[in-house]
């Protein structure tokens, strides 16, 4: 195990966790932070730029401790938390690159860690499930936190798009399709055709009228309890713009959305629960010159990882 700090230029671990160079590196850590610095097809305009985020992400948080005073919770008395780097991307090269992606996350699986990853668009999630799947013996559920369902069949002959993973994901043959669970789904970006696919294969959703409603800690109850019946394994997966705009200036510009504090409760929620990886997408940093969506995105992150450590704790 290396203990240098910086993963490469200035670019530090995340909350200064020690660094894994191999898979023999990750034995003894409960978590495991993997950046995906991809981006694949650009879906509208030119609103680029998520293949910053693992980078800017990891600067944001070199600002925090771990410590969430509201949860009563210090990440690193219970977890211990190590920096797997990111993927050695091949630009353009969207399967050799997935490849490579899946078996970093494997070797986190394999490992005994939990994957966290911070991406890069939304069409890395397919592949970190694919990789989940392939090491899972039963059936995997789905939480999906977006605005939008992004199950798109392809875009404009890109099966891989980020619109495109929820698609990607039921095909798997050991997805769970009625344990498929989007959250916060709201607006014009939306398509019908879309809402009834989704209706099609039985997965649940759950848009923003409904938090409202319903209140965010009920429409998480209720997420996990359908992702959680009959898999043996959770996985999670946070698009920026599930966010109002507000909370999200890194993001699509989507209005009506979650506060970042009904979503750090939810992560905090679904972890503490009990999942196996998470993801969060779709930041644009060159959109958000001060960087606040980069912290927001630092922050999910820690509640996820203090879910995870008061349930660690008993």
């Amino acid at each position: 195990m290396t203990e240098k700090l910086f993963i490469y230029q200035r670019t530090p671990s995340f909350l200064g966790v020690p660094i894994a160079k191999t898979k023999e590196d990750i034995q003894g850590f409960d978590a495991a932070i993997l950046g995906m610095p991809w981006e694949g097809s650009v879906t509208w305009g030119q609103f680029t730029g998520t293949d910053l985020g693992t980078r800017m992400i990891r600067n944001a948080s070199a600002r925090y401790s771990g410590f969430l005073p509201e949860m009563g919770i210090d990440i690193f008395e219970s977890l211990r938390i190590c920096d797997y780097s990111d993927v050695d991307i091949v630009p353009g090269e969207t399967e050799e690159t997935f490849r490579r992606f899946r078996r970093r996350v494997k070797d986190i699986y394999e490992a005994g860690a939990f994957p966290v990853v911070i991406g890069g668009d939304h069409g890395i999630t397919f592949p970190a499930v694919q990789a989940m799947s392939e090491l899972t013996a039963g059936k995997v559920g789905i939480v999906h936190f977006d605005a939008h369902y992004d199950n798109k069949p392809e875009f404009e002959g890109d099966p891989f798009a980020r619109c495109c993973p929820l698609r990607r994901m039921a095909e798997i043959p050991n997805v769970k399709t009625t344990s498929i669970v989007h959250v916060g789904i709201r607006g014009p970006r939306n398509s019908k055709s879309q809402a009834e696919y989704a209706q099609s294969i039985g997965a649940t959703t759950f848009t923003m009228m409904d938090v409202y409603r319903r209140g965010i800690e009920n429409i998480v109850e209720e997420a996990y309890r359908i992702a959680s019946a009959g898999t043996e394994r959770i996985y999670v997966t946070v698009c920026s713009d599930a966010l109002d705009v507000a909370y999200n200036p890194g993001g699509p510009p989507d209005p009506n959305g979650l506060t970042s504090w009904q979503l750090s409760l939810a992560l905090y929620q679904l972890a503490f629960s009990g999942i196996h990886g998470f993801d969060i997408v779709e930041i644009y940093p060159p959109a958000d010159p001060n960087n606040v969506a980069s912290h927001v995105g630092a922050w999910l992150i820690q509640y996820v990882l203090a879910g995870l450590a008061r349930r660690k704790k008993g």
